[in-house]
């Protein structure tokens, strides 16, 4: 459904986004992560149209955006973070309005609005004026106006931005819905809201693609933790040794100890204790700390914002 080769974005001398692909399948949720200025922005607008790559390329529904953008646009609901309403107008309005840029058919805007305001529950508000309303109310109307041509592809901006708890619930129920007709990017900077509606999640950092995973194998390789006496060399060489170990990066504890960051196979991991600590005591050193950590999205995101580099799974 989307494909996105080797996009670069440069601002005169600052590269926002550089050499990203990714291919995203009819009907997925994928969830856009990045810290302020990592380029998540930037690379939703490449991928509506509203910027042109200044490398790379991008196709949609088989349709190369740089040839006929138009045709890519009609196939793409999207919702910016600032949603940008006319608070003169009221909701229905405001819909009928972009139901003509839409272009949908004038004998159906009246049932493709009345599904729009269905779905996002604007029943009670559908004649108050946009400035009135709150901003969660706000933000349901931008949501609405992104679906009201039925997109293949939908692309959401902070879709929670201002919601209540309640809200935000029924927004993820919305989301997996709309995700049953079309694919579904999602971008926020609230794990959460991945972690609750997402299958997949790409991690930006720096402009570029730092973690592209489906949210089912993030936990695929667990983390040990060892913390030891031992020089970091001769540390490292030993739990390598280790079967089941997939990588080993060792780090200064303080107080002279050292401590061990093991990356191990799935399927080894809980009987992997005992030998690591078998490992670390027959070598005569001291064994201060041995525990599982836990690797979830925020562990693992802490991580490449740091400067970790994750890659793909």
């Amino acid at each position: 459904m989307i494909h996105a080769e080797s996009l670069t974005r440069k601002y005169g001398d600052f590269t926002a986004v550089k050499d990203v692909s990714f291919d995203i399948g009819h009907g997925e949720i994928v969830g856009l992560l990045g810290h302020n200025g990592a380029g998540k922005t930037t690379i939703m607008k490449m991928l509506t149209g509203y910027l042109e790559p200044t490398d790379g390329r991008i196709e949609i529904d088989g349709i190369d955006i740089g040839e006929d953008r138009e045709a890519v646009q009609q196939r793409i609901g999207y919702l910016p973070e600032n949603c940008p309403l006319y608070p003169e107008m009221t909701v229905v309005e405001f819909l009928e309005y972009a139901a003509a840029l839409h272009d949908v058919p004038e004998n159906e805007r009246p049932g493709r609005i009345r599904e729009a305001i269905r779905l996002t529950e604007l029943e009670d508000k559908a004649l108050a004026p946009i400035a009135t309303l709150s901003r969660g109310y706000r933000q349901r109307t931008g949501v609405a106006q992104a679906i009201l041509h039925r997109p293949k592809i939908l692309i959401l901006d902070e879709p929670t931005n201002g919601l209540d708890p309640t809200q935000i619930l029924h927004m993820r129920d919305l989301i997996r819905t709309l995700a049953k007709d079309a694919t579904v990017i999602l971008s926020t900077h609230i794990l959460q809201e991945v972690q609750a509606v997402c299958e997949r999640v790409m991690i930006i950092r720096d402009g570029r693609l730092a973690l592209d995973a489906r949210m089912d194998a993030l936990g695929r390789y667990p983390r040990w933790v060892v913390v030891s006496d031992a020089e970091g060399g001769a540390l490292e060489a030993a739990l390598r040794a280790v079967p089941g170990v997939r990588d080993c990066r060792v780090e200064d504890a303080g107080d002279g100890r050292r401590r061990a960051l093991l990356d191990v196979e799935r399927e080894a991991a809980d009987a992997l204790g005992p030998k690591l600590a078998r490992r670390v005591i027959e070598q005569g050193w001291a064994l201060f700390e041995l525990y599982r950590e836990r690797r979830d999205l925020e562990t693992i995101f802490g991580e490449i914002s740091n400067g970790g580099v994750a890659g793909h799974a």
